[in-house]
Parts: structure tokens; sequence; C-alpha cells
């Protein structure tokens, strides 16, 4: 079939859109991909590892306004045309797409086309939009209404033919709010293809640096509601135990964050490298540089229901794993005993997992050797991404029926 991607982003990278057009792809699908340029520094059209892809241009304070586009009816107005051109010029067959943000723009638009639609939610952003800081303020407040993301989030999941979510909590969840039929719903998890683990280039001047370092790693997004601030804090009971404790952050942090006020204020400064953001290809040499890989999101609906990328490159090099008690997240690490789990925001059970890892070498290594477990036999992405092949053979066989 001819599947057409829609993605309100610019593209690469997105590790999620990347698996799926790789997977779809060696079925035989032929997809294509309509996504946007804010820097007008990529080529209107591209093809990338057999994906064809198609670039808007678009104004970068779109990216700014994308939080009014179910407030002010603008920001869906301005995409319709490209999309039903996208759709028109291609051929396409069958719809996907990532996430609900511009979903209504392509809502309007196959109205004239009639096609199936597959909605892929990355995250329940109604829940999460409530913890960005820009909806927080006393703007935000005014002009942005998670509530009203959430009248078109359930809406969209209604009309949709098929529902893909990240993980199996996430799937409960709709199915118990909306009444959503469970075979509508699948479950495609965010994870890593063989290849990240399997061929990679290590850069040997990174695993040096921290040679003679217990090194705890993050990697990702650094908002307030990932958590990071238990980490930082975690310094004071760490530090006398264990001297050479080493946090590595790989993630953009503002440089008058409370993080770093934080790090400056109690002198921690030797003990924490912020490494800033780094391309994907580097990780592996991070994540080999570590010891132990930490996910300390805050729990809340969202977080309860998504698994964050990082853990499972963390467990495909064996690394044991620490997280906050978010559902999906805690639910791996008991299911595959390939780490430990603490209370969230609670910055001392978070020391005394640390303190336990490091301490009980037998526990450590039996962790390490049920990460590396875990991904190669249950969890890498060619296990974890047959739901979407089965979807995909349900449209095919319904469109010709």
């Amino acid at each position: 079939m001819r599947i057409g991607m829609i993605l309100d982003n610019e593209f690469p990278p997105d590790p999620r859109v990347e698996n799926e057009t790789y997977t779809l792809s060696k079925q035989g699908h032929e997809v294509f991909l309509y996504c946007l340029n804010y820097k007008y520094n990529q080529r209107g059209k591209e093809k990338i590892n057999g994906i064809k892809i198609y670039r808007k241009k678009t104004p970068k304070y779109f990216f700014s306004l994308s939080a009014l586009a179910y407030t002010f009816p603008f920001y869906h107005l301005y995409f319709k045309k490209s999309i039903f051109d996208f759709i028109n010029k291609n051929k396409i067959e069958v719809i996907h797409i990532h996430d609900i943000q511009i979903a209504k723009s392509v809502f309007m638009v196959n109205k004239k086309f009639n096609l199936p639609i597959v909605l892929d939610l990355h995250e329940n952003r109604p829940e999460i939009m409530k913890h960005y800081d820009h909806v927080k303020s006393k703007l935000g407040k005014l002009l942005i209404n998670p509530s009203i993301w959430k009248k078109y989030e359930s809406k969209y999941i209604q009309k949709a033919n098929k529902i893909i979510v990240v993980t199996k909590q996430a799937k409960q969840y709709y199915e118990n709010t909306l009444h959503i039929n469970n075979n509508k719903i699948h479950v495609v998890p965010n994870s890593v293809r063989e290849t990240f683990y399997t061929n990679y280039k290590l850069r040997r001047e990174i695993i040096n640096q921290y040679e003679d370092k217990f090194v705890i790693l993050y990697i990702g997004a650094t908002g307030s509601r990932r958590g990071l601030m238990s980490i930082v804090k975690s310094l004071k009971t760490i530090i006398p135990k264990i001297p050479n404790i080493k946090i590595i952050i790989v993630g953009k942090v503002k440089s008058n964050s409370n993080l770093i006020k934080y790090v400056r204020k109690f002198q921690f400064d030797k003990y924490v490298d912020f490494v800033g953001w780094q391309a994907p290809s580097l990780f592996p040499s991070y994540i080999m540089a570590s010891d132990i890989g930490v996910s300390p999101l805050h729990k809340n609906i969202h977080h309860d229901t998504t698994y964050a990328n990082k853990i499972f490159q963390y467990l495909s090099f064996g690394k044991p794993i620490v997280v906050s008690d978010c559902k999906a997240q805690e639910k791996i690490v008991e299911m595959y005993q390939c780490g430990l789990v603490f209370k969230d925001r609670n910055v001392i059970d978070f020391s005394e997992k640390i303190l336990k890892l490091h301490g009980d070498k037998k526990l450590y290594n039996d962790s390490s050797f049920n990460a590396k477990k875990a991904i190669k036999e249950k969890l890498h992405w060619g296990i974890v991404s047959k739901d979407l092949n089965t979807l995909y053979e349900q449209i095919e066989k319904n469109k010709s029926e």
C-alpha cells in the first residue's frame, strides 16, 4: 500500500518515525512522509532509506504557536492545501498521522478522499501539556486549554480507523476513558533497532574520560518534569559513599536553569557534567562509559502510560536502570529484573537505589545480564513492532473486501 505519514515536525530526527517507516518499507509498503521545514535548510523533496520525504516550509514562529493549534483555526488552515496536494499527488491509500497536533488539518482534508486513517499517539498530549511551563504561565492559562485538546483527541480517536499507542497502559487508559473497542488500539512501544547496539562506532575519548568514575547517565530533555533535580540532590548522600561518582546529563540545559543553579550553589560542578545535546551516534559511547542509566520522570497520567526511548537504549548495552515509579517503566523493571525502582521525587529513595546497585555486585551483574537478555529476546524493535504489521495487514484486508 501507499502509506502517507503526516508529521508535525522536522525530519530527521525522529526515532519512532524512522523505526516505523523502516518496518513498513520492509513489509513491502511504499512510504511517503509529509513533514515540516522550520529552518529552510533541508530539501523540499528527498529520499532517505527508501522513504519519499516531502517538506513543507513553515515559518519558525509556527513552532511556538503550535500550542494554539486548537485555540485558533489558523494553524490547521495553514497546512490544509499542502496536505491535500501531498495526498493527491502521491496517490496515498492510507493516512498515518503522528500525534494529534496536526490531526485536525488531516481530518479536514480527508473529507475529500475518505481514506483509512491511522492515528499514532506518541504521547498523551492533553495530559502532558498541563505540566508545560508555557501552559502554566498567566498567558498560557488564558490562551491554551488542555481540556480542548482532550476533546479533539477523543473526537479523532473515535473517527480514526486504527489507533497506535506506546504502552499497554496507554491502551488500557483509552479503553477505560473512551470505551474504545480493544481491537481498534494497537500497542507499538518505542524501542531500539538491533543496529543501535550491534553496529556502532565508539568514541574512545569519551570512554577514557570516565573510566575511573562511577557514572550515572541521563539522556534526553531536561524540563522539570523529567525529574533531574532528584538526581543532583542525591549527591549530598552519595558523594561520601561513592567519592568517584559522576552524573552525565546528555541534553540541552539552560544556563540559568534551577538545575545548574543548584549544582553551583552546592559546588557539585566536578560531579556533574552537562554535556549538552549530542548526536544520537554518540549515545552508545556515553552509555558504554556509564554504569547506571536513569529515568526519574515525575509521576503523572502521561508518564504512567509511556516509555522513554532512553531506557531501551541503556538496557541494550547491559546497563541496569533506576527509574521512578511511573507505571509503564516500573513494569519493565519488575518484569525483566533489570534494575531498581524508586518513589517519584524521593531523593533518599533514589540515593538508596544507586548505593544498592553500587554495593551489591551480584545484583548489579544480574541486572546487567537481564537487561541485555530482555532487549535481545523480548524488547528490541524487530519484536515489539509486530503489531504495526498486523495493523496494516488488517487495513489491507479491509480494503480488498
